[in-house]
């Protein structure tokens, strides 16, 4: 039993440290400043393969990393909290299939740039036409993604027992 806590304790904290590291990759959009994460498709798939209470705990975890080391504000940690509950809440309330794993991420996204809206006062039109190449590549990467990653854990899980 000892064994088993000790190996989810360590999971959560590596995909805590996933997030965070993958959050500090920008990826290029053609909308300026509309650059993205490249920790959003990421997320998402953490989520789908690992579930919603260690991903929430995981993120928690990012988001503590990243205020403690300087990367991260608390905007910056509202606005990833956001992301996480609705994207997140989306698999849990809805199951995790190849269509909430698609819609999820940018759910999330528009959610987080509405609160984004009412934090700074700038238009959600705005702010949402921005993440708008990031919220297609979410979608697409995380759906490319999801059943190759499903396969990656059962082997892994396959290989410990």
């Amino acid at each position: 039993m000892k064994d088993l806590h000790m190996k989810e304790l360590t999971t959560t904290a590596l995909l805590g440290v996933l997030i965070l590291i993958s959050g500090s990759f920008k990826i290029p959009s053609p909308i300026a400043g509309g650059e993205f994460q490249l920790s959003a498709p990421i997320a998402v798939l953490i989520c789908a393969c690992f579930g919603f209470k260690r991903y929430i705990i995981a993120g928690v975890l990012a988001s503590l990393l990243g205020m403690m080391l300087g990367m991260h504000n608390i905007i910056n940690v509202l606005v990833q909290m956001v992301f996480r509950i609705v994207a997140g809440g989306t698999m849990a309330l809805l199951g995790t299939n190849l269509l909430t794993v698609a819609i999820s991420g940018p759910l999330g996204t528009f959610a987080a740039r509405l609160v984004l809206w009412q934090v700074t006062g700038v238009s959600w039109v705005a702010l949402t036409a921005a993440a708008a190449p990031g919220m297609i590549f979410t979608a697409i990467a995380a759906s490319v993604f999801y059943k190759p990653a499903q396969q990656l854990l059962t082997r892994a899980a396959a290989l410990r027992s």
